[in-house]
């Protein structure tokens, strides 16, 4: 009897267990899913900040022109080498001056003998032997002459070509012993004492620019060269060009810079480097934001934990950071992390972090 009743028992006790086992495995998933279901939140910050914008640049010298022969003839001889610091009025090539020479001898002449004719001609026009008018023939035969005596001078001293500025010689075109017509190319002069640095700046950064900035102050800007290290002086943005690209969109601006140890060379290339500030800047994590059809959209956390789809319009980047143009306000709470897993009107249970803590752990926080 006490046996059956056990046998009966059996089935009802493992029902039981499974049951009570079932209650608890549904217990612990719903426990499971409220700890899934917590999310990461916080808020906007409002600072001021600013950004470094870049801009590829070309750079140039001060002064950079050509030097090229103003007579025809043999290159006589080189005085300087490629490369070579020259000041200005130092010799630099002599043309083959014998031709030039002995037209400014026969020119000297013809004016030493034009001299001697007008003192006789003003002689005898002193003794009224003749006219005024043989006088000033004479004069303006001796005037003639001279003028012609100058500009053989002038032609015998193009056959010395000197430096017109201090600066740095380029590459020779020519080779010594060389027939070089009159205009030939035979190299080019850097002063390289300060540098023209040329840069494209696009319309929406030229307004924002010029808005910002006093009529009598000028933007600072610093140059990263070819090696990816910064120029060790600053420059000055002293001149914008007139007009606006209108295939690119972009206005050329000019920056100065000092180069005291000539470390910079006419046609190099680089970075210019601007700052821009942001005065009382809303400021998210990038991490935060989503796309939507090329639109960015944040979650907001509104006073009901409910997560609200809103729009925003960023204004600048920087290293996991948006600065916010339009569409969120200070200390605004957004959604943080899970931005996938929810979707508008949803109702959340969250962590909050302080923004200052969540941005110290950016790698913005590093730079």
């Amino acid at each position: 009897m006490n046996s059956t009743k056990m046998t009966r028992r059996q089935p009802l006790l493992l029902i039981a267990f499974f049951a009570l086992a079932s209650l608890t495995a549904c217990h612990n998933k719903h426990e499971q899913e409220e700890v899934e279901a917590r999310f990461a939140v916080t808020s906007t910050i409002k600072a001021d900040t600013s950004i470094v914008n870049d801009y590829v640049c070309q750079i140039q010298s001060f002064q950079h022109i050509e030097i090229r022969a103003m007579e025809k003839g043999y290159l006589q001889k080189i005085y300087v080498d490629e490369g070579q610091f020259v000041r200005k009025g130092q010799l630099l090539f002599q043309i083959m001056p014998m031709l030039y020479q002995a037209e400014f001898q026969k020119a000297e002449a013809e004016a030493n003998y034009a001299a001697i004719e007008y003192q006789n001609t003003k002689s005898l026009a002193d003794s009224n032997i003749v006219s005024k008018n043989e006088l000033a023939l004479a004069k303006a035969r001796l005037d003639k002459a001279r003028a012609e005596m100058q500009l053989a001078k002038v032609h015998l001293g193009f056959t010395e070509i000197r430096a017109p500025f201090d600066g740095i010689m380029d590459k020779l075109q020519v080779k010594l012993g060389s027939l070089v017509d009159e205009g030939e190319l035979l190299t080019t002069l850097s002063d390289n004492s300060k540098m023209w640095v040329y840069f494209n700046v696009p319309e929406a950064e030229y307004l924002n620019y010029k808005s910002g900035v006093k009529n009598d102050s000028m933007l600072t800007v610093h140059l990263q060269m070819a090696n990816n290290e910064l120029f060790d002086a600053p420059g000055k943005v002293e001149t914008i060009e007139a007009d606006f690209n209108n295939e690119t969109g972009n206005i050329a601006f000019r920056a100065t810079f000092p180069n005291r140890k000539g470390l910079l060379r006419h046609g190099e290339t680089g970075n210019i480097k601007v700052m821009v500030p942001f005065r009382n800047a809303i400021i998210i994590p990038q991490k935060a934001t989503f796309e939507i059809l090329d639109k960015k959209y944040v979650y907001v956390v509104d006073k009901e934990n409910r997560v609200q789809l809103r729009p925003i319009s960023v204004a600048a980047e920087m290293i996991d950071l948006f600065i916010i143009d339009k569409g969120l306000a200070e200390n605004e709470k957004i959604l943080l992390e899970g931005i996938r897993k929810v979707k508008d009107k949803d109702k959340i249970a969250f962590t909050y972090e302080e923004p200052r803590e969540v941005m110290a752990h950016l790698r913005v926080a590093s730079e």
